[in-house]
């Protein structure tokens, strides 16, 4: 989990959160946010650059877009708390949350967005969402991926609670729910599947696309100072190197230089969604300069993002993500790309809603939260984001 690219850690981050309240919301009155007000019309031209509470900059097309999609996310909320307009209230709550996080909401802000952010934490948190082993996916459907998700967003917010005694909840279902995580990755497997996850705790088998959400919960688990054994990092990246779609020669090094990640391990079909995700989850495993981590990024480079593409919204939060963590060239190329993209497709009342099939049926929370994690890379506000 330690790498040259972990810098301090999640614990720094989100000391600096807690204890340099003032900066964060200088920043995020600088850029106005929802929170303040339902209509981002209002806010100033110009404002603080983050991290910078001196410099004076006009708003750019990443801001405003982000100012209406967490306006519009506030739209969404339930009486009990859940952020949702489709199924899967707990996982898609949690998206929510991740998206008002990634753009510096907190849920101890007294305003609108901090209040929603409030209410939507304490839904998750909520007895009836998880069971007795700390398993989140069978109380809204979602299996195991949801409950990646929703893992990963608690380690996120563990220490951002509205209270010591919320912060210890945060904790510990953060730690049972990772003890999920642990044990699901242990169930016997044919050797293909080993170090993966798939639909339920006890599957026999794997895919990447599961196993993604499983490795990101680990990685900011381990930052939080959560149980993790190093053998569950190997494992993993074991599991990944199975499912590289070029062959590797005796020395484990591909046989191509540039080539992709696969649904499935043995197989040689990569796709943008499956090699996005596959980027990320080698970095989340500190494998940065793998030649497996530099052919999918040169790769990626060759099949940029397209919108009407199978599960676009989900691969380009892996990519946008994947990318940064690359740095340079790559990074820079992806944020052109996934800005060109999206901000073009975002509806006046500031949702997304996916062309493709499989993910418009999960409806606007959904795509709007996948967008926002998509373009709010550049603020590092998630601990996740870290390079």
């Amino acid at each position: 989990m330690s790498s040259r690219r972990a810098g301090q850690g999640h614990r720094l981050t989100r000391s600096m959160i807690l204890t340099l309240t003032v900066v964060l919301i200088a920043v995020q009155c600088s850029r106005v946010r929802a929170q303040d007000a339902v209509a981002p019309s209002v806010a100033p031209a110009a404002a603080a650059t983050p991290g910078d509470s001196t410099a004076i900059f006009q708003k750019d097309e990443v801001d405003l877009a982000m100012d209406r999609a967490v306006a519009w996310l506030q739209t969404k909320q339930r009486e009990d708390g859940a952020i949702i307009d489709r199924g899967h209230d707990t996982t898609m709550t949690s998206l929510a949350i991740m998206a008002m996080a990634s753009v510096g909401v907190q849920p101890g802000s007294p305003t609108p967005a901090g209040q929603t952010m409030q209410k939507a934490l304490a839904f998750v948190l909520r007895d009836d969402r998880v069971d007795a082993k700390g398993y989140f996916g069978d109380r809204d459907g979602s299996r195991m991926y949801g409950h990646g998700i929703i893992t990963l967003m608690l380690t996120e917010m563990l220490g951002m609670g509205v209270s010591t005694e919320q912060d210890k909840l945060i904790h510990e279902r953060s730690q049972k729910a990772i003890d999920v995580i642990l044990s699901s990755q242990k169930t016997r497997k044919p050797p293909q599947a080993r170090g993966g996850w798939r639909y339920t705790p006890a599957a026999a088998d794997a895919d990447l696309s599961v196993s993604v959400w499983q490795l990101m919960a680990l990685r900011s688990a381990k930052n939080d100072g959560l149980e993790v054994p190093a053998s569950a990092i190997s494992d993993a990246v074991e599991y990944l190197r199975r499912s590289y779609a070029s062959p590797l020669d005796r020395n484990g090094l591909p046989e191509k230089k540039a080539s992709g990640f696969c649904y499935e391990p043995n197989q040689n079909n990569p796709t943008f969604t499956m090699t996005s995700a596959g980027l990320l989850a080698m970095q989340v495993c500190g494998e940065y300069e793998s030649p497996l981590t530099l052919g999918a990024a040169d790769w990626l480079l060759a099949h940029p993002p397209q919108w009407k593409e199978r599960f676009c919204s989900y691969g380009t939060y892996y990519y946008a993500q994947g990318m940064y963590q690359r740095g340079g060239e790559h990074a820079e190329t992806a944020r052109r790309l996934v800005q060109e993209m999206l901000l073009p497709k975002q509806a006046a009342d500031g949702s997304w809603l996916a062309e493709n099939g499989e993910e418009r049926n999960h409806g606007g929370v959904y795509c709007t939260a996948m967008a926002v994690l998509s373009l709010s890379v550049k603020y590092h506000f998630l601990p996740i984001y870290q390079k």
